[in-house]
């Protein structure tokens, strides 16, 4: 039997967390994720979807706010893990957390290491106009996401993807192929491989900054934006009639039209569209700020937006 230490606190690591779970040939014997933190309008504690799920599993739950400290450490020695898995979890384990278990610790990534290494690796992957991504089984050592190799599955980026879509469809695909790595990772049929020297790229922690939206962009850069940071931190722009507030996009399409970049160049019931340096985009769904998300439609019959404004 198996004994895995977890640490995780994104929802991208909860299927691993049950796949581990309800696994005949491991037993989880604690799971560590980040300490409770205000979310929403009212910033109100909330606990991490890693914990919500350790709790539906009935699995013991630690919360420390620097896993590094060394009373935190030799807690976590005294546990004695063969084996630490980590995914979403959001703090840099020190060396001396590595060499704890006799196995070292697996790290599920989301991307084909070396390429995304870093926060954000499926935004970039659809910024940066990828045609596939996947998921890497890590060992992990003092870097960051440069620990050998020892299992990839992929899968492409279709053109309806968002973050999210990619998001979960990752987070399945890394559950599956972690338990079927680590039994092969344990007996050592499963030999890590050092990253290659070549290709590998940084994909850096985004900013709520970066989903304003730049109109002199073509259609196609701006599509991805949309796609890339949806849900989270969304898109948006501002509207010549109340610069102080943000419009959220949340779906837009391309569209066959030219005009200046930001201008509306038809606003109807199929949508608001909207010219880019190259071609144009309508946009689906909108969100006022403190509103809810709706269809374009529904948006404009409240709203003084016309053909010939300037989305700034």
């Amino acid at each position: 039997m198996i004994r895995i230490l977890f640490l995780g606190t994104g929802p991208l690591a909860c299927p691993a967390l049950k796949s581990l779970s309800g696994w005949s040939d491991c037993t989880v014997i604690e799971v560590i994720t980040q300490p409770d933190r205000p979310a929403g309008r009212q910033l109100r504690s909330k606990p991490s979807a890693v914990k919500e799920t350790a709790s539906q599993l009935n699995l013991p739950v630690l919360q420390p706010e620097r896993i590094r400290d060394s009373a935190e450490i030799e807690r976590i020695r005294n546990l004695q893990p063969d084996l630490c898995v980590v995914a979403s979890y959001g703090q840099i384990l020190p060396p001396e957390l590595l060499a704890v278990p006799q196995f070292g610790c697996l790290n599920i990534h989301a991307s084909l290491l070396p390429r995304h290494r870093g926060a954000a690796p499926i935004q970039w992957a659809i910024l940066d106009c990828d045609t596939e991504s996947g998921v890497t089984i890590m060992r992990m050592d003092a870097g960051l996401d440069t620990g050998d190799i020892v299992a990839t599955v992929r899968t492409p980026i279709l053109p309806a993807d968002n973050s999210q879509t990619l998001h979960d469809r990752l987070a399945l695909m890394g559950a599956q192929l972690l338990v079927e790595t680590i039994p092969g990772y344990i007996n050592g049929s499963l030999i890590p491989l050092p990253q290659p020297t070549v290709g590998a790229t940084y994909a850096r922690k985004i900013r709520k900054e970066d989903g304003r939206i730049d109109w002199t962009q073509n259609s196609q850069q701006i599509l991805r934006r949309i796609r890339a940071f949806t849900p989270w931190p969304g898109t948006y722009t501002t509207s010549p009639h109340d610069l102080n507030s943000r419009l959220k996009i949340w779906d837009a399409e391309w569209v066959l039209a030219h005009g200046r970049p930001g201008e509306i160049l038809t606003a109807d019931a199929a949508g608001l569209v909207v010219a880019c340096s190259e071609g144009a985009l309508r946009l689906t769904s909108l969100q006022r700020e403190g509103g809810r998300q709706i269809a374009s439609g529904d948006f404009l019959r409240g709203s003084p937006l016309k053909p010939g404004d300037i989305l700034g």
